[in-house]
């Protein structure tokens, strides 16, 4: 298949393809002087493996070393790596909940004071002392 036909299938783009290339990610094919680069079932196998990995939060640094592991190594790295990464998704998610209950809070005081002229919310947006949760 072609570059466009390989990124259409996986549901990316062209240049996607190209900077996954860039990146070691994704393998040049072979091409005859003058020939369209024919990409193999494997590219895209591997180009959908690459999106699902993006899929849950895992970034390009990260895919480089699944895409790197031996059948033999490969659950205890993955392991790893994936226990990484589920500490970082529980650490935005209290930092999430936390924004949620920040929000629910400047939301019901706008409600609560309608007849104020000024709105919380946006007073404490403009503030340059608001820390992040």
């Amino acid at each position: 298949m072609t570059i466009g036909q390989l990124a259409a299938a996986a549901g990316v783009n062209v240049e996607t393809v190209r900077y996954y290339q860039r990146r070691k990610l994704l393998a040049v094919p072979e091409r005859e002087v003058g020939s369209i680069g024919r990409y193999p079932e494997s590219a895209l196998t591997r180009l959908r493996f690459i999106k699902r990995a993006q899929s849950l939060g895992f970034s390009l640094d990260d895919v480089q070393v699944l895409l790197s592991l031996d059948e033999g190594q490969a659950c205890s790295s993955a392991r790893e790596l994936g226990e990484r990464k589920l500490a970082d998704v529980r650490e935005r998610i209290q930092t999430l909940r936390a924004l949620e209950v920040a929000l629910q809070g400047l939301v019901a005081r706008c409600s609560s004071n309608r007849r104020k002229v000024s709105c919380p919310l946006i007073e404490v947006l403009m503030r340059s002392d608001v820390a992040r949760p």
